[in-house]
């Protein structure tokens, strides 16, 4: 479990290609300083698990299905990525409650820049929009952010100078896919309303 704080801006420094899968090696001083065998790091908010850890780096290997679902099947040596170590019980709950498995991809489809912030627009899912509501949570690279406007197949967030500043958000681009983590609460609540409808 995770909040969507990002803790750091790590870099892909390997792809390795295998026959349904890649081991990634990701450096990242703070999320490796504790890291051990078999630990969970978020990575653009997809929950790996740590295969290895040498000199300030950490490799995990991702699976084909994690490909198939998340914008990792794109990532390329020098690539900048968002890492976050799990949520301890004794931690604060700054974000919101993220899992780190991945609901879907969306697209950026535009920026605007503003002297203190950015709006930022993404494409929505028809799978997922029904999840989403303007003011509430979502997850995109594994970060945080409140709904600022919502319309049938996208949604908008606002982004201040810290996010901007600290997180591969702050270079995305019109037609970059992002992972999107809709809010868990909804997913169980929808699931649970259907089963005492049947």
């Amino acid at each position: 479990m995770f909040t969507g704080l990002i803790e750091e801006l790590g870099e892909v420094v390997a792809v390795d290609t295998m026959e349904d899968a890649v081991r990634l090696t990701v450096r990242g001083r703070r999320v490796t300083a504790d890291a051990v065998h078999g630990d969970s790091i978020a990575v653009n908010g997809t929950c790996l698990t740590v295969t290895d850890v040498d000199d300030a780096a950490f490799s995990a290997d991702v699976m084909a299905e994690t490909l198939r679902r998340t914008s990792l099947r794109g990532v390329a040596p020098g690539r900048r990525v968002n890492l976050e170590r799990p949520l301890r019980l004794s931690d604060r709950l700054g974000g919101h409650l993220v899992q780190g498995h991945v609901d879907g991809t969306g697209e950026v489809r535009s920026r605007q820049h503003s002297p203190q912030w950015d709006v930022v627009r993404v494409s929505l899912p028809p799978t997922l929009s029904r999840y989403v509501v303007e003011k509430g949570s979502i997850a995109v690279d594994g970060v945080s952010l409140t709904v600022s406007a919502l319309g049938p197949d996208w949604f908008e967030v606002s982004l201040i100078p810290t996010t901007l500043g600290s997180t591969t958000l702050g270079i995305v681009e019109p037609g970059d896919p992002v992972n999107l983590e809709v809010d868990v609460l909804a997913k169980y609540t929808e699931q649970l309303l259907s089963r005492s409808e049947r």
